[in-house]
């Protein structure tokens, strides 16, 4: 069963769901901390790159399975035009100021 992404518990999260769903690169780059870093299936990758090759410019979409750790740890479908659709998991660090500094993703 999906979580609707406005009941997603932590804002942060929230708010990156709300953003990659939306295809809105200018929302997504606001959440994230200065320095931000992001691994792929346990590998660090170049966050800039990443994003716009696995979200923006492949249409990403996420629909939220299952949510733990607070609403920092996620479960869900994710899709784009490149790979279509698969099971996912994310896990978000969030700084003292609600920003993301670090997400990490890969098939669960």
């Amino acid at each position: 069963m999906t979580i609707q992404t406005t009941r997603l518990s932590d804002p942060a999260v929230r708010a990156f769901v709300t953003a990659v769903n939306n295809h809105d690169r200018e929302a997504f780059m606001a959440l994230l901390a200065p320095g931000a870093t992001m691994a792929d299936d346990g590998s660090d990758r170049d966050l800039a790159d990443w994003i716009d090759r696995e979200i923006f410019s492949s249409h990403g979409h996420l629909e939220v399975d299952n949510e733990s750790n607070g609403g920092r740890a996620l479960i869900a479908r994710y899709s784009n035009d490149t790979w279509g659709e698969m099971r996912t998991r994310w896990s978000f660090t969030v700084d003292d100021d609600g920003r993301i500094s670090r997400f990490e993703t890969g098939q669960a």
